[in-house]
């Protein structure tokens, strides 16, 4: 019975370990069982791995798409497709354009006082001394809407360009022109530069109420006129140193004294500002759909900003979207009749 016991407690017993089996106080173990754990683990290592190393880079991926996609109004390409310039022009450049406010009988008495010397625009506009038939309306008395279009939008330049010369305004009496040069504005292209009146500029300057204005309505000028401006110079409409602005200030009378709402207003003075300036509005048109923005969606009072429709603005952006082959070739109107 003892050797049988003895016998019994020698197969239980566990083998012996030799000392070459021993690697840092480690026993391997060299069981089939061992050797296939150790190896699933290695594998689920690599693999634990590999997942990692994949998410990161689809991380940072998606890190740079969103990066990029981040476009504020900008020259950025959104789709990397080209853009269509004449679809583009298309959309800008109106046809035509129906102001809703009423001229009347405003340029028969800008003539009759001498503000426009009838011979002296039509040669600015066509280099004789007959009136182009399609404006003659606009000086006869009768009672007229502003129509705009590209044919005679040189002709609304001055003929406005004189209305806001003439007109007796406090922006003219107070503002700009008289502080920016003490008290003398003779010399502004707007003034100096004006030679389509019998004669001389300054005998008009702000002499006739030719459009009334409740002190409300005055109020609303100055803010609206303070909001627009143009890419020949960096002054807003509250500053009319030169013929764009005169112009703008004689619109944007005209319209406050109708009682047009502000957005008629920005909407006007957006239509003309395009066919005085055609070259520069296409440009910020090309500079919101490279953004991926819709250009005619973007308001009127945001492109007529400082930021866009200043000269300062508008050399920001022509920087950036270079420069563009236009269909018409249409370029930017000059400060002299």
């Amino acid at each position: 019975m003892r050797k049988i016991i003895k016998k019994l407690e020698a197969k239980i017993q566990k083998p012996e370990i030799e000392e070459k089996e021993l690697i840092s106080e480690e026993v391997v173990l060299k069981t089939p069982l061992f050797k296939i754990d150790k190896f699933v683990l290695l594998i689920l290592l690599f693999a634990v791995f590999l997942l990692g190393a994949v998410s990161n880079q689809i991380y940072n991926n998606n890190g740079l798409k969103v990066e990029t996609s981040k476009v504020e109004p900008s020259a950025k390409e959104s789709s990397g497709k080209k853009l269509d310039l004449v679809k583009i022009e298309e959309k800008i450049i109106p046809k035509s354009y129906a102001a809703n406010v009423k001229w009347a009988d405003l340029g028969k008495r800008l003539a009759e006082d001498g503000v426009i010397d009838r011979v002296k625009l039509a040669q600015s506009l066509n280099g004789t001394e007959i009136m182009p038939v399609e404006v003659e309306k606009y000086l006869d008395g009768s009672d007229q809407k502003i129509e705009l279009n590209e044919q005679n939008a040189h002709f609304w330049l001055n003929v406005l360009w004189g209305l806001g010369l003439a007109n007796k305004n406090d922006i003219l009496d107070k503002g700009d022109m008289q502080t920016a040069s003490e008290n003398n504005p003779a010399n502004f292209a707007s003034t100096g530069g004006y030679t389509l009146g019998v004669g001389d500029a300054m005998n008009y300057y702000s002499k006739n109420l030719y459009i009334k204005l409740d002190d409300k309505q005055q109020k609303l000028v100055e803010k609206i006129a303070g909001n627009i401006y143009r890419p020949c110079c960096g002054n807003s409409t509250a500053f009319p140193d030169c013929n764009h602005g005169m112009a703008m200030l004689a619109l944007v009378e005209l319209m406050v004294s109708q009682n047009r709402s502000e957005k008629e207003i920005y909407d006007a003075a957006l239509a003309f500002n395009t066919l005085w300036f055609p070259q520069t509005y296409l440009d910020i048109a090309y500079h919101f759909e490279k953004a991926g923005k819709d250009s005619t969606a973007v308001s009127p009072q945001q492109k007529l900003s400082k930021t866009f429709s200043s000269g300062q603005g508008y050399a920001v952006i022509k920087k950036e979207v270079g420069d563009l082959a236009w269909p018409s070739n249409k370029s930017g109107g000059s400060c002299g009749a």
